[in-house]
């Protein structure tokens, strides 16, 4: 085992912000992600869609504390590679590192996909017509060339986004949440011949909730402070829980059910969805502010995401910072998804799911399983420790088996799936 190991807690660098680390865990876990999940809760509709995210939520959170007691096992720094390496071994080491490799990869391609379908409607709105796959590749080209720029450059466009999409989403949901006619909400709560329908959905709720990511970061911030760092997550968490229940609010309680498989048939992708909403809105400015929105929740996503895929991806091949080395490290970050988003434009609903099958890996599975092997090898540990006992642990787990098993039902069709 390693000698990385430290028994017990140690006392925390210096009292830093808890607002800090909770807003870190909300900004990654909302993102662009959250446009999927009003078209595959459609099948479902509010009611269950309501049950699966309280759910989901409730599984990540624990995946996420369970990766966070392990991590307290190593020196604050110690990332995914040194906990699976050190703890489970080289064969989850391997496993592991391509899932997370895998998951970067694809969101890369799912924001093109989405960057492209936004982009294209909102140059459509002021009578610009393009090709989706041109449209994306616009997106990845500008984006592209702000994160070869460098990192600081990423940090503060990003940092303008973020401000400019809590502005933008609060006055377009707010605006939304007016408008709702409850009675769509409540059209299917009573059928239970939806609830079928949870099964395809959960691993986009998955992906909805990834942050696990952040953990080993704010270790490295807060230190060995266990009850700080949990309490980041669960209101980081919390605030993405309730930001998705107010969206879900907002787009079914003014879209009809009967209109989503039209949405569905045309991709499913942000622009359709968005453009759907703009159909039973009649404020030019709530259009406007809702386009705007997703234009930034994407471009942030993609950021956040091919960042990410960049600093990763230098690190394996050894390319250095310089201005010939972050071009090649750009070549291999940017070129595989910025392909398939030419070849492939409405892939976005796609993607997201392969993104979730992938992340019950590193995201779910793993955070369990290195819990469960941290707690055997030091039983007697002093240390943080998540409450429940190693049922919870095993129930996360089955989660995340359950959730990629899902996933790969739905595409061999033997789900239900809502068309």
């Amino acid at each position: 085992m390693t000698t990385q190991h430290e028994g017990g807690q140690t006392a925390s660098p210096q009292a830093k912000s808890l607002l800090g680390g909770a807003m870190i865990i909300a900004g990654t876990t909302v993102g662009a992600g959250m446009f999927s999940l009003p078209v595959v809760g459609a099948g479902m509709w509010f009611g269950w869609s309501l049950v699966m995210l309280v759910g989901i939520w409730f599984c990540m959170l624990m995946s996420g504390l369970y990766l966070l007691e392990a991590n307290l096992h190593f020196k604050p720094g110690a990332s995914f590679d040194t906990l699976t390496k050190e703890t489970l071994g080289q064969f989850w080491r391997v496993v592991n590192g391509l899932s997370i490799a895998f998951v970067l990869y694809i969101l890369s391609y799912a924001y093109i996909s989405g960057g492209g379908s936004i982009v294209n409607h909102s140059l459509n709105s002021i009578g610009v017509e393009l090709p989706q796959s041109v449209a994306g590749l616009v997106f990845a080209l500008v984006l592209a060339a702000i994160v070869i720029i460098s990192t600081k450059a990423v940090d503060r466009i990003t940092t303008i986004m973020l401000g400019g999409m809590v502005i933008t989403f609060f006055l377009a949901i707010g605006n939304l949440l007016i408008e709702v006619d409850f009675s769509k909400l409540a059209q299917s709560d009573s059928q239970a011949s939806y609830l079928p329908f949870m099964l395809a959905a959960l691993p986009f709720g998955l992906t909805s909730f990834g942050y696990h990511g952040n953990v080993p970061s704010l270790v490295k911030y807060y230190g060995k402070d266990g009850a700080k760092i949990t309490k980041a997550i669960f209101i980081g968490t919390g605030i993405a829980l309730l930001i998705y229940v107010c969206w879900l609010v907002a787009t079914m309680g003014n879209i009809d059910r009967s209109i989503f498989p039209d949405i569905i048939a045309k991709g499913g992708n942000m622009g359709v969805l968005v453009a759907a909403l703009s159909d039973v809105i009649e404020s030019t400015w709530l259009n406007n502010l809702l386009t705007l929105f997703a234009n930034l929740a994407v471009a942030s996503s993609f950021l956040g995401v091919t960042l990410g895929l960049f600093d990763f991806l230098a690190d394996l091949f050894g390319f250095d910072d310089s201005a010939t080395g972050r071009a090649k490290t750009a070549a291999v970050t940017f070129i595989p998804p910025t392909i398939l988003g030419l070849l492939f434009p409405n892939g976005f609903l796609i993607a997201i799911g392969f993104a979730a099958l992938a992340a019950t890996i590193w995201a779910v599975i793993v955070p369990g399983l290195l819990a469960y092997k941290v707690r055997k090898l030091y039983p007697n540990s002093d240390g943080f420790k998540v409450p429940g006992g190693n049922g919870i642990i095993w129930l996360v787990i089955a989660f995340g088996v359950i959730t990629a098993a899902c996933h790969l039902l739905a595409m061999a069709d033997i789900l239900p799936v809502y068309k």
